[in-house]
């Protein structure tokens, strides 16, 4: 009788990041700015990578896959929202929320995996140098790659098959300003358990795959740098990893702020404010964050546009 009396709805309504409209065209001009430096830098960092040979080595590979990532990890968001900060209802058909919800989970999913992997790529690369054009085979890599993709791909299909194979009866307006999976699961009539037990269960594996690869990698990084003689090799071996540190520590502080502070603080207001930063802002920042900090990158950079201007 429940599923006879359930009303179909054939969209989904978000009460986005702001209900004041007045603020609307502010926002829109910010995160359109935000969403165009990002695919400007981490497009021009996969064609800087692809067109200096000096960048093609396992660590810029893996630096262009996660420019690819980024770029499509934003573009699963960015777009839609744009919309809505101009529409008076931010409406989205059900297929494409069933989309967006998949892209965003596989590509969250594969970034993770990708920090873990780029970390595996810094340990081979500073504990084991001789050996690494042999260790880290563009074979090796490929693999890795692979693997990576594989995972966020799986753990994504399984997600969105779980979320969308429940009943929505009472309510298609959606907290939040995407089709994430938590706020989408939260309006549903179904037992959703075992959606939470899978959430729960990839979610841990997947993240704890990374930081325990991330935490092992550079345990074993810093206790040879440590015992390196010579400064400016410390000095050396730390700034080829500071950026991607940093990368690390942006992405897994905010989802270890998301997932693991007490339930008694859990805010909707606050959990939005904490996705833009993850889906919109950090994929911004990582390409800047690599230029910034990475001579090989800067020197790319500066050998590029002093062709461009001499050939123009």
């Amino acid at each position: 009788m429940a599923v006879e009396n359930c009303s179909v709805f054939i969209e989904f309504i978000f009460l986005g990041l702001s209900s004041r409209q007045d603020v609307q065209l502010g926002l829109f001009v910010l995160f359109l700015f935000v969403y165009g430096t990002t695919v400007v830098a981490n497009v021009g960092m996969i064609l800087l990578i692809k067109m200096d040979s000096r960048l093609h080595t396992p660590m810029y590979y893996f630096l262009s896959n996660l420019s690819f990532c980024d770029v499509c990890y934003s573009s699963s968001i960015s777009p839609k929202m744009l919309v809505d900060f101009l529409s008076e209802k931010k409406r989205i058909p059900y297929s494409f929320c069933t989309i967006q919800m998949y892209i965003f989970a596989a590509f969250g999913d594969i970034e993770c995996l990708m920090l873990a992997v780029m970390a595996y790529d810094r340990y081979v690369a500073i504990c084991n140098p001789l050996l690494y054009t042999v260790a880290m085979s563009r074979r090796l890599s490929s693999f890795l790659m692979f693997l990576t993709y594989f995972m966020g791909f799986l753990d994504s299909t399984i997600h969105t098959c779980l979320a969308f194979r429940l009943s929505f009866c009472n309510s298609n307006v959606i907290n939040h300003f995407f089709c994430d999976i938590p706020p989408l699961i939260s309006l549903s009539t179904s037992d959703t358990s075992i959606n939470e037990i899978m959430l729960f269960i990839c979610g841990t594996l997947i993240l704890g795959i990374s930081i325990f690869t991330v935490f092992l990698s550079y345990t074993y990084i810093i206790a040879t740098v440590l015992r390196m003689k010579s400064a400016e090799g410390r000095r050396k071996a730390f700034s080829t990893c500071a950026s991607h540190l940093s990368t690390v520590a942006l992405f897994h502080g905010t989802l270890l702020y998301m997932y693991l502070r007490p339930s008694s603080s859990y805010s909707m207001d606050t959990d939005k404010m904490t996705s833009v930063f993850y889906t919109v802002i950090i994929p911004m920042l990582n390409p800047l964050i690599y230029s910034l900090r990475n001579k090989d990158v800067k020197g790319a950079l500066k050998k590029a546009i002093s062709t461009k201007l001499f050939l123009g």
